[in-house]
């Protein structure tokens, strides 16, 4: 089977997965939350984008990784993560707090969004093998990442929950 071939299974089943574990647990637990709390426990998952970086990495990532992709994928999350981290920082500030769950959830968005056109563009799919280890973050890593700035946009604007 043809590299392009296997990478777009592996991101098709990666986002599927993510998806049938979000809807069974992660919804439910987050929309039992307050709303700080819910975004509270996605920027603490997004803090940890930092890791993409890795892209930059000599001997984790094929030289011949299309820098293209590499560079602005990596800068990206190293944003988003330090947006996410901020927004936890101030989370006893509300007027500092909700400015950077915006951002991180912008910023992170666009980010995957364009790191999926470069990847396209540079032909990333059929030259997966020069992710070497990094392999794993689009397969597993970025789904969830996507899914959970859905669901904190949903969570943004839906109506306040009355408590009874």
């Amino acid at each position: 089977m043809p590299t392009e071939v296997l990478f777009q299974i592996h991101l098709v089943l990666g986002y599927v997965a993510w998806l049938l574990c979000f809807g069974a647990y992660g919804l439910p637990w987050l929309g039992s939350m307050d709303r700080v709390a819910t975004q509270r426990a996605i920027a603490t998952l997004h803090s940890f984008r930092f890791f993409g970086l890795v892209f930059l990495l000599p001997g984790v990532v094929s030289p011949d990784l299309p820098a293209g992709f590499a560079v602005f994928a990596a800068y990206g999350d190293f944003a988003t993560g330090v947006l996410a981290m901020l927004a936890l920082l101030a989370v006893r500030v509300p007027q500092l707090f909700w400015p950077f769950v915006v951002a991180f959830n912008l910023v992170g968005t666009v980010d995957l969004i364009v790191d999926y056109y470069h990847a396209i563009q540079v032909g990333l799919p059929a030259r997966a093998g020069e992710l070497g280890a990094t392999y794993a973050i689009p397969i597993i890593y970025v789904p969830l990442l996507m899914i959970t700035h859905i669901a904190a946009f949903y969570f943004m604007v839906r109506p306040r929950q009355n408590p009874n």
